[in-house]
């Protein structure tokens, strides 16, 4: 019999979360992986006194799996249904474990598609939006949900997936999944894109998806080959306002054009694995770190002014970052609009932004590029970011 050979741009993959199934629509370069964490043991030792023989031997002990590693990406969609009055993105169900959104209900025709928290949607509004925050991030652990991909699925109806030796496709599930990171790349030629990755407990084979995946589960809504949902990045703008001209800074705002950027949003997760002898020990949970939210934007050095005593260039901000010697903290509102003023598009609301001093990019036109953190007013918020996701 031939070889079934799969290839990676034939594969789909679902998010089950609450009996429900998330179609993903990835991009090429997909990873998933999982090693084991083993101990050696080594004989070293001198000359025999009766034969001068000395032992070199050793012996290997798997102690324990180490925790699922995935990665994806995705394209930034956010979309409409239920006659265009209900928000939603491609991405939800991901956001959604990220924020620790906690339970799913699904709802007769979508029209109740909701989480317990961590998610905002608008039901009437011309475009609808999709609000996210980290007001439910300050927990222990986040919830998990379970990740299957799909191999030798394209061009296969769900229904018809068949799997195991000699049959089209191969179904590898990653049990217990949680998003541990989400970066966003906003270069000024392409659509805006998420790099999500994540851990999990076990990687593991499947014979068939489960028995509850079928038609009236699947998630699958805003995928469609039409072009009216992606976020172009080459419209997006960036206000920078200041405390009123609050040291270090001269001016009440900013006028900068980007010409790229990004932003990274981390929850430092760890899995927690026991260590008992003479067991393989398996991957239990996962416990939160610190939350991180940074990134950095790019724009033209201009030395000239606004022709406003109230708004300054990127020449000024760096003048003000510079000559800051004594200024222990800075802060500052950043608002990305990641598809310019029209829709679809992302906002993504940095109230409290920490710069640091831009660093020049010597090329034919000099630049700026400029790191940021995005901090919460004090040490017990969770108000670093609000993303809103705006409709077509």
């Amino acid at each position: 019999m031939a070889a079934q050979l799969q290839l990676s741009r034939d594969t789909h993959v679902y998010a089950e979360k609450d009996g429900y199934f998330w179609e993903l629509p990835i991009l090429d370069g997909f990873s998933f992986s999982q090693s084991t964490a083993t101990t050696e043991v080594a004989v070293n030792e001198m000359a025999d006194l009766g034969t001068g023989v000395s032992r070199r031997g050793r012996k290997m002990f798997t102690d324990a799996f180490e925790p699922a590693e995935w990665n994806l990406q995705m394209y930034a969609r956010p979309h409409q249904i239920s006659s265009g009055t209900i928000a939603h993105t491609t991405d939800e169900v991901l956001w959604a474990n990220f924020l620790n959104a906690g339970a799913y209900t699904h709802g007769a025709g979508g029209a109740t598609r909701t989480w317990a928290n961590a998610l905002t949607k608008t039901t009437a509004a011309s475009p609808s939006t999709v609000t996210m925050d980290f007001d439910t991030t300050n927990v222990s652990a986040l919830g998990t949900f379970n990740l299957y991909f799909v191999l030798g699925a394209c061009g296969t109806l769900p229904a018809s997936y068949s799997a195991g030796p000699g049959n089209p496709q191969t179904i590898y599930k990653i049990s217990k999944a949680v998003c541990n990171s989400v970066t966003m790349d906003f270069d000024i030629d392409g659509i805006l894109t998420l790099d999500w990755s994540g851990l999990g407990s076990l990687i593991t084979e499947e014979s068939a998806m489960p028995g509850a995946f079928g038609t009236a589960t699947i998630i699958s809504d805003g995928i469609a080959h039409s072009n009216d949902n992606f976020i172009r990045n080459r419209l997006s703008t960036l206000a920078i306002t200041t405390a009123g001209g609050s040291a270090p800074y001269s001016v009440t705002s900013y006028e900068l054009t980007l010409t790229g950027g990004s932003i990274s949003f981390e929850n430092n997760l760890t899995y927690l694995t026991p260590e008992e002898l003479c067991v393989v020990n398996q991957p239990l949970g996962n416990v939160t770190g610190t939350r991180n939210i940074s990134g950095s934007f790019t724009c033209y050095l201009n030395a000239g002014t606004t022709g406003s005593n109230t708004s300054g260039t990127s020449g000024d901000l760096f003048d003000d970052l510079a000559s800051a010697t004594t200024i222990v903290n800075n802060s500052t509102d950043l608002v990305f609009s990641i598809g310019g003023a029209n829709t679809p598009k992302l906002v993504i609301d940095i109230p409290t932004a920490h710069l640091e001093i831009p660093t020049h990019q010597i090329e034919d036109i000099i630049g700026l590029e400029v790191n940021f953190h995005a901090l919460p007013s004090s040490l017990d918020q969770t108000n670093e970011a609000t993303l809103v996701y705006h409709n077509a």
